[in-house]
């Protein structure tokens, strides 16, 4: 999604938030009530507890005597036994403290709502369908990628099944698009989990594109308006499709998003793709955290944004070490919209919207004292307009045209929309220039010519500058986000028509967006990928394929640049950008099982009762069972400046080459000792295990930021791990 639409998006859901709520989640002027998520403790005689009606009796024992005998149906929203055990129930204050009370209740926590966070892309990531990891590694065959979003299109032909293998036998989920549709073998399911028993129709386009993203079909002469033309697939195309509604246009309700993931575990999913992300909160206040551990459990990878607030620091979503938070980036492709203003001047943006160039006409400044009909008008982008809805702002006064200038922390960054009239939008550096123009000019003019869309454009990848940065605020000590990829005008499905004469209607189309929302669902693809080739990895071991594989040289052969073209820091791309065809054979993997989350948590200072919340494990701290961050066996290392020294192991398996050796190559700044002991790693069997010890030592005084790596090298592998010193 556009950011800035994305963040006018957000302003609103807010409002709306504070002001009004839906019926299923408690009208609080009416009743008083509002939605509350608890979450239960297991009592010894689970096991006899799990029909969903004996459930449901347990659950209403936890509730007040009016509230669990109602007058009529179920006092439930939602009742959950897979992420959490628990329920969502419309309670007022009093009730909420009688249910805090009872014995066996570990939480009560208020609903709250969660924001909303192609044709090239598979091609610019090395997916080619004759050559490349798609011949050597398979299209996701066999695997069932889970998407919580907005519903789908159901009708769109990214999700024909032509060619598509009956899923596994495990999958025992449900279609629920009404008695006139039927699932496919592409499309497995389909659930609507908020307001109501009601098919997972994709009113807002968000659900759709994402689905695609990540599993689409190959569906040929695919494009936004003429522009970005080509063959669309989803990183996965052969790995099957199973949809939870858990959002509408204003966002998705925590409780939504639990029922969502605990129906997704029940149902047998193998990815999770989360397209959404709140505030950063401690892991037992975060639902997400929470459900994500219990699919992380049940050997599910969980794909999520890292958020759409950069480019300022500690900004960064979805921060638990057991699900992949994915940043964004660009790709080589641009949809040339060339602004030439009358002092002969050219400058390139973009608009996937391609009419008849424009030929000059006077520029004005946006919605001034100035008539603007039959003008090209220039319009700053801020956080509460949207590029599509300026264009429409400017086609309704009668603008003949509109120039989208970028804001400076936009930096080098340009966004192809689907507008309605002749439009280009502006890179920040260059729309200073219009703008200075505009100020010393009597009269000035601009035209715009449309040059089509081009390929292998550089630098790219770029970092967006919308894209989440770390540090995290939950755990410093775990380098976040964990990877870039796509992010930027990616061409995926939609359910309507888009541009001039769309008027709502259906056409097959596809739609160009940009977020972090876009970029998770391309990773749950390559993990789709990864998990077919790979089917007893666990969600760790696809993380660590996925990140020490990643390529850090962008297609300059440089370092990948921020939006402000400065060498992008760990903070930004994670380990780096993701590189499927290296992440299907990685070599070695950095591999950690529930107990060591255990353990980190318990480090990190959580109380009993609060680790219990996020795993379900009572009295899980004790006997010493605590671990720092940087002993946590991840793929990355990030520790504070101020330590000093960081002296820290981790353990590698080996899943290459039965016999095979790897050399410590160690790349870090002059002002920081490093050392790997031992130096050299040899493995005689498949599966084998090495551990080495990281030493590292610098001036806690004088050094404030530095960055590095570790690989190990073979002849055929470098396994990257990066390290960054803050």
């Amino acid at each position: 999604m556009d950011p800035r639409l994305h963040s006018a998006l957000l302003v609103l859901a807010s409002l709306l938030a504070c002001t009004t709520a839906t019926a299923i989640h408690g009208n609080r002027e009416r009743s008083s009530r509002s939605t509350y998520i608890v979450r239960v403790r297991p009592p010894p005689n689970f096991s006899t507890l799990m029909s969903s009606t004996n459930l449901e009796t347990w659950y209403r024992s936890f509730l007040p005597p009016l509230v669990s005998t109602p007058r009529s149906g179920t006092p439930f929203i939602h009742t959950y036994s897979e992420a959490i055990l628990g329920f969502s129930v419309n309670l007022t204050k009093e009730e909420v403290e009688y249910v805090t009370n009872r014995d066996g209740v570990l939480k009560v926590y208020e609903d709250y709502l969660v924001p909303l966070l192609t044709t090239h892309t598979p091609d610019f990531l090395g997916l080619r369908p004759n050559g490349g990891v798609w011949s050597s590694a398979g299209m996701g065959e066999g695997i069932i990628i889970g998407v919580l979003d907005t519903g789908i299109d159901f009708s769109h032909k990214s999700f024909d099944d032509e060619g598509m293998k009956p899923p596994p036998s495990k999958w025992r989920g449900s279609c629920n698009f009404g008695a006139n549709v039927k699932c496919n073998k592409k499309l497995i399911g389909g659930r609507s989990l908020y307001g109501g028993s009601y098919p997972p129709t994709d009113s807002v386009g968000h659900g759709t594109h994402t689905a695609s993203t990540a599993a689409g079909r190959s569906v040929e002469g695919a494009s936004v308006l003429g522009s970005g033309n080509g063959t669309a697939s989803g990183m996965a195309p052969h790995a099957h499709i199973a949809v939870y509604q858990v959002c509408n246009r204003r966002g998705c309700y925590a409780s939504d998003i639990i029922a969502g993931m605990d129906a997704a575990i029940a149902d047998g999913v193998d990815i999770l793709s989360i397209s959404l992300g709140g505030k950063s909160m401690p892991f037992h206040e975060d639902t997400l955290a929470i459900g994500s551990f219990s699919a992380m459990r049940k050997g599910i990878f969980v794909s999520c944004s890292a958020g759409n607030s950069g480019p300022l620091p500690s900004t960064v979503q979805n921060e638990a070490p057991w699900v992949l938070t994915v940043a964004a980036s660009t790709v080589d492709r641009q949809m040339e919209a060339i602004v030439k203003l009358g002092d002969g001047r050219s400058f390139v943006g973009e608009s996937a919207y391609q009419p008849s160039n424009l030929d000059s006409l006077q520029l004005v400044p946006e919605f001034g004292s100035e008539e603007v009909k039959g003008k090209v008008v220039a319009c700053d982008l801020d956080g509460s307009h949207g590029q599509l809805q300026l264009g429409q702002t400017v086609h309704a006064a009668g603008g003949a045209g509109v120039i989208v200038l970028g804001k400076e922390e936009s930096g080098q960054n340009t966004f192809a929309a689907a507008h309605i009239l002749p439009a280009s939008c502006i890179n920040a550096m260059d729309a200073a220039k219009i703008r200075e123009y505009m100020k010393n000019s009597d009269k000035p003019t601009a035209s715009i010519v449309f040059n089509g869309t081009s390929l292998g454009t550089t630098p790219a990848p770029v970092v967006a500058f919308f894209s989440s940065r770390g540090p995290s605020t939950q755990t410093p000590g775990i380098l976040k986000p964990d990877i870039i990829g796509p992010g930027v005008n990616i061409i995926a499905a939609w359910p309507f028509k888009v541009g001039p004469g769309a008027a709502g209607q259906k056409n097959m189309a596809f739609n160009t967006l940009s977020g972090t929302s876009m970029s998770a669902p391309h990773l749950s693809g390559i993990a789709a990928i990864i998990k077919s080739a790979h089917p007893d990895w666990s969600p760790a071991a696809i993380k660590s394929a996925i990140m020490t594989t990643a390529y850090v040289l962008d297609n300059n052969k440089k370092p990948i640049l921020d939006e402000k073209l400065n060498p992008a820091g760990h903070f930004s791309i994670g380990a780096g950008h993701v590189n499927p065809s290296q992440a299907i054979n990685p070599g070695l993997i950095y591999d950690i099982d529930e107990e060591q989350y255990i353990s980190f948590l318990c480090g990190l200072g959580y109380r009993d009762s609060q680790v219990e919340i996020i795993t379900s494990h009572k009295g899980a701290c004790g006997a010493g069972r605590k671990i720092t961050e940087a002993e946590l066996n991840y793929p990355s290392i990030a520790v504070t400046a101020s330590t000093g020294k960081l002296v820290v192991t981790r353990t590698v398996t080996n899943v290459g080459d039965a016999s095979s050796s790897y050399t410590v190559d160690i790349k870090m700044p002059k002002e920081v000792t490093a050392s790997v002991s031992p130096s050299k790693l040899e493995f005689t069997k498949a599966n084998e295990k090495k551990t080495f010890t990281v030493s590292l030592t610098w001036d806690a005084n004088g050094t404030r930021h530095a960055e590095g790596s570790i690989r190990w090298v073979s002849d055929k592998h470098v396994v990257r791990s990066p390290i960054v010193i803050f």
